[in-house]
């Protein structure tokens, strides 16, 4: 079938995962399911005791066995060691067919690409696919289609009972003895726990693993012990200097600093500016730069933003230090200084990542945004955008509240170079389609801006601006002019990926690129 991003979905895929085609941002708004149940083993004793030895005895004690699901967080980024601490000794206990399924997984995780070639691996779910993991799944080495959600979506997933978490590992800052968890303390800090909250409630069992044991009662806590089944206290469970991602900068490159200005002048020129509007905004170059641009206009007009949400940095909690902001709502910490402010500004709030971005609740936070900035590998015509699959065809990109954003907001712009190493940005049609077009606003390039034809009221809004107000189709003219109309990569027929649309239909596939023999 073709569904509404006008992607060509199998239908045995369809059949097979019992699944719809993309059918529109809306289309299950009101529908109703039952929440899934994790098995709950009581705890009666007071005096049997939740801590472990070693993570092989809290694997052996959740019973660990060929064919289950093991979750993880990523709020350590690049510096995560809990993945690969837990699937060694997965391995080392000759356990096969394990399904990993992690809120992202980057280049920390690589030595997991060598258990999907020894079969120890077969399935992985994520919000987020980097390193070598994205290589042996866009050249087939997985047995099943990797499934790739945003983060609205994975929680989505594991709340309606789509995926079912056997076993839910929690790497813990500080934990006590009886799992009350906090992203905070110790000796690696990451700010947050929100990814993980979802896993804790609905995983048949949970270990917090943890480099700090504090005295009971651990609070406030991010993950409660009423969740919990194990601690295990380890030498380390992360390094908190590579929570920092190297997309993560101040920009001095000028093609950066002038698309800041025109998402700088777009807000300021729009409808919705105003004493307080609600933003997120992203890690790039760009989207930083928006947040200094911003300052100086707040303080002049004397508006305040209500919040600001998502993945948070520094300067957005400069602006909540400053009084620009009322309240920040995190659901992960971007680098130091957000996770110093989280522990001691009284407004920065720890959120989960259900009230962050799930479609499927009574409501949550991206519904009542008014401005978000993000960025993509690919925008097309009718303004999909791609933020999955690279310019060369292999899996290296992260979804992430991409699309949760982009839905909810009522004004998503995308900010992205016109050409970047010689691939042009706008393209006819997307490599992938992560996010529709009709859940995108604005994209913003260095060489110009087009608006959706879809939003007459932003058309009209800006009709008398100095902006460079163009049309999509042509920028991606100007595009393919400077470096040539691209050539279209070759795929296999094999499906090796399945992207899902934050609602649970199937907004495309990912096929197995095709090698080249010389």
């Amino acid at each position: 079938m073709i569904n509404r991003a006008g992607r060509e979905i199998p239908d045995e895929l369809l059949e097979k995962y019992g699944k719809e085609g993309y059918q529109g941002m809306n289309y299950r708004d009101s529908s109703s399911y039952k929440k899934a149940a994790p098995v709950v083993r009581a705890t009666v004793d007071p005096k049997r005791s939740k801590m472990v030895s070693s993570i092989r005895e809290a694997l052996e004690k959740c019973g660990i066995r060929d064919g289950m699901t093991l979750s993880f967080h990523h709020h350590f980024r690049d510096g995560d060691y809990i993945v690969n601490m837990v699937m060694e000794e997965v391995a080392a206990m000759g356990i096969q067919d394990i399904t990993i399924c992690a809120s992202s997984l980057g280049a920390a995780h690589d030595p997991v690409a060598d258990m999907i070639e020894e079969g120890i691996v077969t399935g992985i779910q994520s919000s987020g696919v980097r390193g070598r993991i994205g290589e042996a799944i866009s050249y087939g080495k997985l047995k099943t289609p990797a499934i790739i959600r945003s983060h609205g979506g994975r929680v989505r997933a594991i709340e309606e009972g789509d995926v079912h978490i056997d076993i839910a590992f929690i790497g813990a800052p500080t934990s006590d003895e009886y799992g009350n968890a906090r992203g905070v303390g110790g000796k690696s800090d990451c700010g947050v726990l929100s990814y993980s909250m979802v896993d804790a409630q609905y995983a048949d069992k949970v270990v917090v693993i943890t480099d700090c044991l504090v005295p009971f009662p651990n609070m406030p806590a991010s993950i409660s012990m009423v969740d919990v089944d194990y601690v295990c206290v380890v030498d380390a469970i992360g390094n908190p200097a590579k929570i920092v991602s190297n997309v993560i900068r101040m920009t001095k490159d000028v093609r950066e600093q002038m698309m800041a200005e025109y998402c700088t002048q777009l807000i300021a020129e729009s409808p919705y500016f105003k004493d307080g509007f609600s933003f997120q905004t992203g890690a790039g170059g760009a989207s930083l730069a928006v947040n200094m641009m911003l300052r100086p206009i707040l303080e002049e007009k004397g508006i305040t933003m209500s919040f600001a949400i998502g993945g948070i940095t520094k300067p957005m909690c400069d602006l909540l230090d400053d009084g620009f902001v009322k309240c920040i709502v995190d659901a992960q910490a971007f680098d130091m200084g957000s996770i110093e402010s989280i522990k001691h500004n009284p407004n920065h709030y720890e959120i989960s990542t259900s009230q962050y971005a799930n479609p499927m609740n009574k409501g949550a936070f991206v519904n009542k945004l008014d401005f978000v900035i993000l960025g993509a590998l690919e925008v097309d015509v009718d303004f999909n955008c791609n933020v999955v699959v690279g310019s060369d065809g292999i899996v290296r990109g992260a979804p992430g509240g991409h699309p949760d954003t982009a839905a909810g907001s009522k004004c998503s712009i995308i900010v992205a170079p016109l050409v970047r190493g010689r691939i042009p940005t706008i393209c006819t049609r997307c490599t992938s389609v992560t996010t529709p077009g009709e859940a995108v606003d604005i994209v913003v390039t260095e060489y110009g801006i087009a608006i959706n034809p879809l939003r007459a009221d932003l058309l009209e809004a800006y009709k008398d601006s100095s902006l460079p107000i163009r049309t999509i189709e042509e920028l991606r003219d100007e595009a393919y002019r400077i470096t040539g109309a691209p050539r279209p990569i070759e795929f296999e027929d094999q499906i090796v990926g399945i992207i899902e649309s934050r609602d649970g239909t199937i907004m495309d596939v990912i096929r197995k690129i095709k090698e080249v023999t010389i």
